[in-house]
């Protein structure tokens, strides 16, 4: 798989996850997408998304992530690692 179709693939598979998430709280009563735990998990997948592509396409997801930054899983200490402070930090809870 070509570099584009790896991109174009992870593109698609995103805006599908944001349409369902946008489903899922509607379907919990209309809660805020703020609220809704999957957004780290967007962020991520948003993070891998921007890593991996170029042009005027990944221009918008650029701009799309520097609003969600502060959601992605910190790459220096995997969750399971975390003491239970630190995981309250990095969700933000």
């Amino acid at each position: 798989m070509s570099p584009a179709e790896r991109f174009s693939n992870l593109a698609a598979f995103y805006e599908q996850l944001k349409t369902v998430m946008a489903a899922i709280c509607v379907q919990k009563g209309g809660i805020p997408i703020d609220n809704y735990v999957g957004r780290f998990f967007a962020a991520d997948v948003l993070e891998m998304l921007v890593s991996s592509g170029s042009g005027p396409q990944a221009e918008r997801y650029k701009e799309e992530f520097v609003r969600a930054k502060d959601l992605v899983t910190t790459s220096q200490k995997p969750i399971h690692e975390m003491t239970l402070e630190e995981f309250e930090k990095v969700m933000n809870i």
